[in-house]
Order: structure tokens, then sequence, then C-alpha cells
């Protein structure tokens, strides 16, 4: 027999953990979605970008990425969309 407590954080861990990998697969996909948008020199590149850093920030809010992670990440987008200008 496990202690309420034990049971209770195992709930917690597993709620956290499907929430974390939600956010994660929509980040990944919008940074994808940007980069794509970039090399492909697409009209809605800018906002693609924008979409991806919105997503980013907003990671890590919920404490899913790390604020250097995003950063970096948000930096190499900004640079590949004025390299692509």
């Amino acid at each position: 027999m496990r202690h309420p407590s034990t049971e209770k954080r195992a709930r917690q861990s597993e709620k956290r953990r499907l929430r974390n990998k939600a956010i994660r697969t929509r980040v990944r996909a919008a940074v994808v979605a940007a980069r794509t948008a970039l090399a492909t020199k697409a009209s809605d590149a800018a906002a693609r970008v924008q979409q991806a850093e919105s997503l980013l920030r907003r990671a890590v809010t919920k404490g899913v990425l790390h604020t250097r992670t995003a950063s970096r990440t948000v930096a190499r987008l900004r640079q590949a969309e004025n390299r692509a200008r």
C-alpha cells in the first residue's frame, strides 16, 4: 500500500507531464513551420516567426522550457528572418 501523498504526487506528475508534452509539441511544430517558411521565403514567414516566439515565451512562463533555451531559439529564428530579407 502506498501513501496517499505519493499517489497524489503521481497524479500531479502525470497531469504535468501530459501538459508539458502538449506545449512542447506545439512549440516544436511552430518553430519548424517558421523555419520552413523562412527557407521557402513564404509571404507569412514573419507571422510564423512571431507565432513561434510567442509560444516559446509562453512555454517559459509555464515552466516547460528554460529561459535561455527559448531566448536562443528566438534569436536564431530572428537572425534567419533578418538574413532572409
